[in-house]
């Protein structure tokens, strides 16, 4: 029998088996596809010799993780790479809202769109460095955030902490209306914020916007050199150095529990693979309906209300040359938001939220050689854009020739808003449409990025059902440990290691734990044995 068993091999699941290792624990890492990385992954798609990033590819939340950077994943082969400026978002009549590294760059920036506006982004990122340190611990660690939360007690104060606690339900357009005059900084905060499924008028879309703002201001939006699969590749080179191992096309079909217990996983084969305790880094509807035979009935009806974000469509081009930006300014971002102004942004979301596919869509551009130059040859350039889309488009399938076209012309002609010319550039382009991107990786269900909505009803103790925001479930030794969990969606590895710990906290205090959980999910359903197998199930 080994310590532990952890289902998946994303950035979460490789976090988690880390620290497992680190701990002494024998830990086994079992990946159904045949490389690890889940959606950190990259490949030569669009054409030979220009590596793309298949998934994600900036990793602000990696570089501003404690969890991420307490692994010195430096000391096992990765290397943060920059583009000279984080992110730009042009405007059709000229003017371009611009976020860089350097404070003064983004002042300047912003203070074009209105004068007073420069000198209010430098008290938001004055008021960031102060908080950072204990935010970014807050809501990486499982809910309550005790330690955290009083050090953001202390350096906010009690009449401040309400303030902020109000700041954390606005929603994009109210905050820019209340702080800023020009249209510039809402910009950046409304482009920030779809980078999850919130919309300017979502409440908490402020305070997910100024995060990543934030994070692009203080640490850029950096990438791996040589392609996202890096980041991967330190990961795994980290756990084996520790210990632990990496199984490969080995996909986990059942949990087996014993009496309320985990007590290891079975495969694809039918062969069993017993342990102490199991950590899944898979989504929580497949964790609860597919790896588990029973769950209270509770649970079952809370997850179905788990509401998935929003739909991808992730496009990667091959370019000759540079892209051929309208305004210069734009050439030297790694992140380009393409989207219009505040009003479009809004009219995009809103076309979401009817489950239509918008009429122009909100294009996320990235410009991956200008950030590594390694990625292409020199002159030329890797492009990438995502878009987020319904699950399932009205009256139709992403399966069907002519809904991809259209969607494929919709985000070109977008570009080409921007960079006339740039489709005379392409020279090779790969699609992944919300199938596609799922059959790559299971936890990409219908084509969704982050485990799981950012919505504030399936945040904290609401993530993934109603019960405490944490990793412990139902059973025994089992934990949940991928996005679907808190603090929810990005490569930060909080979700991982948040269950690793509880994994190494259940020795003493994890029947506690255990009750409280069963006591809101509704109760511990009876185990139907360790050889019970679905597949003989009609």
């Amino acid at each position: 029998m080994i310590d532990a068993v952890v289902i998946g091999s994303g950035p979460n699941g490789l976090v988690a088996a880390n620290l497992l290792a680190d701990a002494g624990w024998d830990v086994v890492v079992l990946e159904a596809q045949d490389a690890p990385g889940g959606a950190v992954k990259s490949a030569e798609v669009a054409a030979p010799g220009y590596l793309s990033d298949l998934f994600s590819s900036f990793y602000p939340l990696a570089v501003g993780s404690p969890v991420i950077g307490d692994l010195r994943l430096e000391e096992h082969g990765l290397r943060w790479r920059h583009a000279p400026k984080v992110l730009a978002h042009p405007l059709m009549d000229g003017r371009t809202a611009v976020l860089s590294r350097d404070v003064s760059t983004t002042v300047r920036s912003l203070a074009a769109f209105d004068e007073r506006d420069g000198a209010v982004w430098e008290e938001l990122f004055a008021e960031w460095q102060r908080l950072q340190p204990h935010l970014v611990n807050a809501l990486m660690t499982p809910f309550p955030p005790l330690r955290s939360g009083a050090g953001l007690l202390r350096a906010l104060g009690a009449q401040d902490l309400l303030r902020f606690a109000r700041f954390a339900t606005l929603s994009v357009r109210r905050f820019s209306q209340e702080r800023f005059h020009g249209e510039g900084a809402g910009l950046l905060l409304a482009g920030n914020a779809l980078h999850t499924d919130l919309g300017p008028e979502s409440a908490g879309s402020a305070v997910f916007g100024w995060l990543l703002a934030m994070l692009g201001q203080d640490v850029g939006f950096p990438v791996p050199e040589g392609g996202a699969g890096r980041l991967a590749e330190a990961l795994v080179a980290r756990l084996r150095a520790a210990g632990g191992q990496l199984v490969c096309g080995t996909p986990v079909t059942r949990v087996q529990v014993r009496d309320g217990c985990a007590t290891g996983v079975e495969l694809a084969d039918g062969t069993s693979v017993t342990a102490r305790c199991v950590l899944a880094d898979v989504g929580a509807p497949a964790l609860y309906r597919e790896l588990l035979d029973d769950m209270p009935a509770r649970l079952a009806a809370d997850l179905d209300r788990f509401d998935w974000d929003d739909g991808t469509v992730k496009i990667d081009w091959a370019l000759s040359g540079p892209v051929p930006w309208t305004d210069p300014q734009v050439a030297g971002a790694g992140t380009v938001h393409l989207a219009g102004n505040l009003d479009d942004i809004s009219r995009f979301s809103h076309q979401l939220e009817l489950g239509q596919v918008p009429d122009e869509p909100f294009v996320l551009f990235g410009q991956m050689t200008t950030a590594d130059p390694t990625r292409s040859p020199a002159g030329t350039e890797v492009a990438w854009a995502y878009t987020h889309v319904p699950h399932h488009p009205p009256g139709g399938s992403w399966s069907d020739p002519g809904q991809r076209q259209a969607l494929l012309d919709k985000v070109e002609r977008r570009v080409e808003q921007f960079a006339p010319g740039f489709r005379d550039l392409v020279v090779g382009r790969h699609v992944m449409f919300p199938g596609e991107l799922e059959a790559a990786d299971a936890n990409l269900v219908s084509g969704a990025l982050n485990g799981g909505t950012s919505g504030l009803h399936q945040q904290l103790v609401f993530r993934p059902t109603p019960a405490l925001g944490r990793p412990e479930t139902f059973v025994r030794g089992l934990y949940l440990a991928s996005a679907s969990a808190h603090p929810g969606g990005g490569v930060h590895g909080a979700c991982g290691a948040n269950a690793a710990k509880a994994a190494l906290r259940a020795r003493t205090t994890g029947r506690v734990a255990l009750a409280l959980t069963r006591s809101l999910v509704g109760g511990a359903p009876a185990s139907r044995g360790v050889l019970a197998s679905r597949r003989s199930e009609p």
